[in-house]
């Protein structure tokens, strides 16, 4: 099955809801977005100010039309709450690959759970609904919190790309490279159901 970018993706589990990007989330999400100017230092894009924030969503919204990236926002449904944004990019249906990325969500949304039932979620739609082969993960070398979240996840490292991305404050990072095949995903798949059922169990 190939990935449509003109269909309205919703992907929904008992945490969380991912539904299609749009302007009208501008307003979901600006609490979130200026609460924190670091909240994305280590991307090329920003979004801690109401005019960097316009501009990610119009950009998202564009390569959504230029068939490069698939944006969603995300909602936490235990706190009933607007938590941040997440995407499918640099999708290739004749190679069955994608990788899922420009991730951010609030700081009182981290370590929670929420984060690896979205990536629960989309692996899902990669693997199971789309059949793809492979699915890819990419951050800055010194973003360890991130790396140590992929890895959790079950990201297999595949090295890293030096002087690789320009960040939003200038500096040229190192990018990690990380992937999950789609051998690999029925264990990682019954790992990540365990993980979050268990952790909505201790957080009722």
């Amino acid at each position: 099955m190939d990935f449509d970018f003109q269909k309205n993706i919703v992907l929904e589990n008992t945490r969380a809801l991912l539904a299609p990007l749009q302007e009208k989330d501008f307003e979901n999400l600006i609490s979130i977005a200026t609460a924190d100017a670091s909240l994305l230092q280590y991307s090329p894009l920003s979004v801690h100010s109401k005019e960097l924030l316009q501009s990610y969503i119009a950009n998202a919204l564009t390569e959504r039309t230029n068939r490069f990236r698939y944006a969603f926002v995300i909602y936490d449904k235990q706190l009933n709450q607007y938590a941040g944004s997440t995407s499918f990019a640099n999708i290739s249906n004749k190679d069955k690959r994608l990788e899922i990325g420009w991730t951010w969500i609030g700081k009182q949304f981290q370590k929670t759970g929420l984060n690896r039932a979205c990536k629960l979620l989309m692996m899902e739609y990669a693997f199971d609904t789309l059949g793809f082969e492979r699915v890819e993960y990419k951050t800055d070398e010194r973003n360890l919190q991130s790396r140590t979240a992929i890895e959790k996840i079950g990201g297999k490292l595949e090295g890293i790309l030096r002087s690789h991305t320009v960040v939003s404050d200038g500096y040229r990072r190192n990018t990690v490279y990380y992937s999950i095949l789609k051998a690999e995903w029925p264990e990682i798949k019954h790992r990540l159901v365990k993980q979050i059922s268990a952790y909505a169990s201790s957080n009722p």
